[in-house]
This record gives C-alpha cells, sequence and structure tokens, in this order.
C-alpha cells in the first residue's frame, strides 16, 4: 500500500484530534480552570494538551484507551506549566486538623431546610469548593480533580499519573477531606451540644476510610450503625462529591474550541506548535 501523502496524512491526524477536542474538550478545560485558577492560563493548557496529542497522534496505539492517553498528556502539561502560587501549602493538614471530632457543636444534616436554604447552602459551598481546589497543593489537586470532577476511577487517576493505587486513592481521600472542611463551614450549626463520639477515634477513622471508598465506587453506604457526628461528616463528604459533579456541567468555550480546530488544520503531524491558537 502506497505511503499516505502529506495531505491525507494532515487531514486523518486532524480529524482524529478534532474528535477527542469534541468528546473530551470540555471536560479538559474543567480540568485546567480548577488547575490553573484563570480562564487565560486554562486556554492555554488545553490548547497545549491538544496540540501535543496532534503531534503524538502517529505514535498512538489503538489499542490503548484514547481518554486515559489524552490525560495523561493533560498530567504532564500540568506539571510543565504549574508554578507555586505565594502561599500555596506544601501539605494538606492533618486529619485531626479536617475533622470535627472536639467541637461542641457540628454541621446539621438538612434533610429539614427548606428549599430556598438548601439552594443557598448550595450556592455558599460551590464558591467554597472552587476557592480551595486552586489552594490545594499540586499533588492533590490534579488527583482531586481527575476523580471528582473529570470522572475517572481511583484506578485510572493512578494510571494517569503515573501513581501506585494506593497513593492516588491517600491523595484524593485528604484532598477530598480538605474540601469537606471549607464546604462544612457554610452550613448551619447545631443548636446545641453534641454528645461525645460514640465510638473510639479510631472506630471513627475506620468508619470514614469505608464511607470514602462507597464514594470512590459510587454505592451507597449504611449510615445506620454511625454517631451523630460521623453522620453530619458523611452528609457534608456527600455534598461536596456533588459539588464537584456538578462542577463537570458544560463545554469548551466556543472561541478557543474554533481556534484549537484551526490550528489543527493548519499545522503538519508532529510539526511546530509554539504559535497560539
Amino acid at each position: 500500500m502506497p505511503a499516505m501523502t502529506d495531505a491525507p496524512r494532515q487531514s486523518a491526524c486532524a480529524d482524529a484530534v478534532q474528535r477527542l477536542v469534541e468528546e473530551h474538550g470540555g471536560q479538559l478545560y474543567h480540568l485546567a480552570t480548577r488547575f490553573c485558577g484563570n480562564a487565560t492560563e486554562a486556554e492555554d493548557l488545553v490548547q497545549e494538551v491538544f496540540l501535543s496529542a496532534y503531534r503524538s497522534w502517529e505514535t498512538f496505539r489503538g489499542d490503548a484507551d484514547e481518554r486515559t492517553w489524552l490525560y495523561t498528556i493533560a498530567a504532564r502539561a500540568c506539571q510543565r506549566m504549574h508554578r507555586k502560587r505565594s502561599g500555596e501549602p506544601d501539605r494538606i493538614g492533618s486529619l485531626s486538623d479536617l475533622l470535627p471530632f472536639g467541637d461542641p457543636v457540628i454541621a446539621a444534616i438538612g434533610s429539614d431546610q427548606d428549599d430556598v436554604l438548601q439552594q443557598q447552602i448550595a450556592t455558599e459551598a460551590r464558591e467554597r469548593v472552587e476557592a480551595e481546589i486552586t489552594r490545594l497543593p499540586e499533588d492533590y489537586r490534579v488527583p482531586l480533580i481527575l476523580k471528582e470532577i473529570v470522572g475517572f476511577s481511583v484506578r485510572e487517576v493512578a494510571e494517569v499519573l503515573g501513581l501506585e493505587e494506593p497513593t492516588a486513592r491517600s491523595r484524593i481521600h485528604r484532598a477530598r477531606l480538605k474540601l469537606r472542611a471549607a464546604v462544612d463551614q457554610v452550613l448551619p450549626r447545631t443548636t446545641t451540644p453534641v454528645p461525645p463520639p460514640m465510638y473510639p477515634e479510631q472506630t471513627c477513622l475506620d468508619l470514614l476510610n469505608a464511607k470514602q471508598e462507597s464514594l470512590d465506587r459510587g454505592v451507597p453506604f449504611d449510615n445506620s450503625v454511625i454517631c451523630e457526628r460521623c453522620r453530619s461528616v458523611f452528609a457534608s463528604l456527600d455534598l461536596t462529591q456533588q459539588v464537584c459533579q456538578d462542577m463537570a456541567d458544560g463545554g469548551m468555550p466556543p472561541g478557543l474550541r474554533e481556534r484549537l480546530i484551526k490550528r489543527l488544520r493548519t499545522i503538519p503531524p508532529g510539526g511546530p506548535t509554539a504559535d497560539p491558537c
């Protein structure tokens, strides 16, 4: 079979990557905005990822998962673009900093709250989560975004980031607790002090780990055996995850999509991509 000439080859690569733009551009833009913290840098990151995919398309093995391959490129781009912000922490805090074991009052569970109050809480929770994600250390921010906003499994997050699965899981869990602590601050409090924990602290931590794993798998958790404090923490964890999942709604800005697709049609595969879209 004769070799594909440059023009058909360029068109085939552009067609393939344009399909990736259509299928994954929105979610990738969500990752970029939460990673970068501003729209300009997010657009730069998205462009770099898809242009890198275009350059590399002919080396992509068709038996691999396209989505995992694309987000592996994205994770590497995040690492290259990362500049530590002033005040950005190197660590995320201990479990005792993130959980209300000793607090006399805790967040009230919202099943009896009216619709107006619940909407207000949801709006404030999203604002807190949006702000807190950008303050997470990079090693925690990217796994959290991939899991909770993009929708990867823990195993897929580990594969994309080149981590051992337990390491990826630990970082997701700790980042989720950090966001939960931010969400907890906007929730109404109990009006009277609550009883001390029903179980030893380690038992509560074991239950917390089981709850986190149920969130990882998207399966229900049995709340019948837990105390009021754990029930409050688990309810705010549910709210935190729901807020993150709601962030995945929407797509790539139309202007960015149009510039990117135009750029794909004007450069040869493997060619330079330094010029902005």
